[in-house]
């Protein structure tokens, strides 16, 4: 049978510290070789509520993208030649 639901991600999730469901943020902690390994933090106090695994295909969209590549530099106009004393 097929898998009926995508990738789940939660916003809410009960927090013991704060005693009632809180909104999570979501951050990366690992990046492991066969997947990436999020974080939930409760965004009321902070504490860690538990984990996600992404892995397989669902990895390449939320892989983050790579880093861009600065620019190669302009060639500005040429040096000027020092100026001698005149005698």
């Amino acid at each position: 049978m097929a898998s009926q639901f995508g990738e789940f991600t939660a916003s809410e999730l009960y927090c013991p510290k704060c005693a009632r469901a809180q909104r999570v943020r979501e951050r990366l902690l690992l990046y492991l070789p066969d997947g990436l390994l999020y974080e939930y933090l409760c965004s009321g106090c902070g504490s860690s509520l538990g984990e996600r695994k992404v892995t397989g295909p669902a990895l390449a969209a939320a892989a983050p993208p790579p880093p861009r590549r600065r620019p190669a530099p302009v060639p500005g106009p040429a040096p000027r030649k020092p100026r001698g004393l005149l005698a």
